[in-house]
């Protein structure tokens, strides 16, 4: 391990000398750190850690054509709030890795980066001790899952839902309202449930903090690879009976009213997420008072829907973004997008989302006449 460690700090030397020179010549950092000329496929590197390169080269993290870093390609530079997680360079500034005081780049970032190897390997992540998460709360971090929880805690929390709705009348449309989206892929702040503060926490309820799984489950990389980002479904098999996680059941009671507790608790998770959206449709109808259109495809995701055909209503060739949202149902809305912005909260933490779920129709559950205990949802 300590040669193997040794090894990947010499590539990543290798990766940023080539990159100072690179900085040295044209005056720019560089926003994809590998070395400036090759051959460099991984069948060609004769370094111990190739076969990491090969499965890293392969990942969704590489993927330089990905929507996640082709976003600003027409734009030319990455927003500096964006850069931060979606180019190597932006990290780095953040984390003020490269030299220079911590916090969002000055600039905007050049396109083209991805997330490479000095995201996570840099040796300066050994200073990073606590990440700032979107609630506010400071959580300490080793290096090793420094990267991961930057970039996978979401873009917003439940206190943002609370400001912006606090003080309003729960169920009257108010433009001023617009629907505050969690992000993507919130894997880090889902796992960190109640503690975290990222879903919205209804008063008076108490909520699951961090999942704490089996003792070897510690950090992201304990289930994912770090290069090629799978998922070691194996390990499951260490206290489990299946190796496929959404097959797994962690509770010996029915969530969704089904009864039924042999199916894995992620078919509990995805029913009560799919009632939930019916209630937000119905509530949206009928006491909102203008139908809701989800797009999962086109930001800002809930659209008009004014004579309810199933489709955006349109201005000057564009969607209309929904415009009647009451606080009740932007509150509910947030959530439902929280638990379905990370798919394997099924396994990062299935307790927190089925609280949140179970927590936001019982809210609309009122105004919508509905006998909330009749449905035998449980919590």
């Amino acid at each position: 391990m300590r040669r193997l460690l040794f090894s990947l700090v010499a590539l990543c030397s290798l990766f940023s000398a080539a990159a100072l020179a690179q900085t040295a010549e044209d005056g720019e950092a560089p926003v994809y750190v590998m070395p400036k000329s090759g051959p460099f496929t991984p069948e060609q590197i004769a370094i111990p850690q190739s076969r990491f390169i090969d499965a890293w080269a392969r990942s969704g993290h590489a993927n330089a054509a990905s929507e996640s870093f082709a976003h600003w390609n027409a734009e030319g530079t990455i927003p500096p709030a964006c850069a931060v997680c979606h180019a190597g360079a932006g990290f780095r500034l953040f984390h003020g890795l490269d030299g220079s005081e911590p916090g969002l780049p000055a600039h905007p970032v050049p396109v083209g980066g991805v997330v490479d190897c000095e995201t996570c390997h840099n040796p300066g992540l050994a200073a990073v001790t606590q990440i700032v998460m979107p609630s506010g709360l400071k959580h300490p971090v080793t290096a090793g899952e420094a990267s991961c929880m930057t970039c996978h805690q979401g873009r917003a929390a439940g206190s943002t839902v609370t400001k912006a709705t606090g003080g309003k009348p729960d169920d009257t449309p108010d433009p001023a309202l617009g629907f505050i989206n969690p992000h993507y892929a919130t894997a880090a702040a889902t796992l960190l449930g109640g503690y975290g503060g990222m879903g919205y926490q209804y008063p008076g309820k108490t909520y699951s903090g961090r999942f704490l799984h089996a003792k070897p489950v510690a950090t992201c990389a304990s289930c994912h690879d770090p290069h090629s980002l799978t998922t070691a479904e194996e390990n499951c098999l260490t206290c489990h009976a299946s190796g496929k996680a959404a097959d797994i059941r962690i509770a010996r009671m029915s969530f969704d009213g089904s009864g039924d507790v042999k199916k894995g608790i992620r078919q509990d998770i995805d029913a009560n997420a799919r009632r939930l959206k019916g209630m937000l449709e119905d509530y949206a109808a009928r006491i909102a008072g203008v139908p809701l259109l989800y797009d999962g495809s086109r930001h800002p995701y809930f659209f008009a829907d004014a004579n309810g055909d199933g489709v955006a209503d349109a201005a000057d060739g564009k969607p209309l973004p929904y415009a009647a949202w009451t606080p009740r149902l932007l509150r509910a809305a947030y959530n439902w997008k929280f638990v379905g912005s990370d798919r394997g909260i099924h396994v990062h933490n299935p307790h927190y989302a089925l609280e949140l779920l179970h927590d936001s129709m019982e809210d609309l559950a009122g105004p919508l006449g509905i006998d909330f205990a009749a449905l035998g949802l449980g919590r």
